[in-house]
């Protein structure tokens, strides 16, 4: 009888919880010239962007806000690596940029946080 109880008080509690997380990193891949990013967007909360350098050169990634303020930021991501970019974020337009040899503006895309 006890396991039971304890059972279905794991089960009450686990369908209560919040689940603000993203279960799937968003997939960015880029080189000297692409940076694709997929899907464009996802819920507000913590969103995770799993970034894929297919160059030859080292690449940042950054995920911008309103008047390109810096929301977060991937530096030295070098050639053939993949690293996560993990950021919590609320609803909103954004931009992501890929900016490979880590200089200029890079290349930019939008990218929508929803409700």
């Amino acid at each position: 009888m006890r396991i039971v109880l304890a059972a279905l008080a794991v089960v009450a509690l686990a369908g209560c919880s919040s689940d603000d997380t993203q279960t799937t990193p968003i997939s960015v891949t880029g080189a000297e010239n692409s940076c694709d990013v997929a899907p464009t967007s996802a819920p507000a909360g913590t969103v995770v962007f799993g970034v894929q350098n297919t160059g030859s050169q080292v690449m940042d990634f950054y995920l911008y806000g309103e008047a390109d303020r810096i929301v977060g930021e991937l530096q030295g991501v070098g050639p053939g690596e993949a690293r996560d970019l993990v950021v919590e974020v609320p609803s909103g337009a954004y931009t992501t940029a890929c900016v490979p040899g880590a200089s200029g503006e890079g290349i930019r895309g939008g990218f929508t946080v929803n409700q």
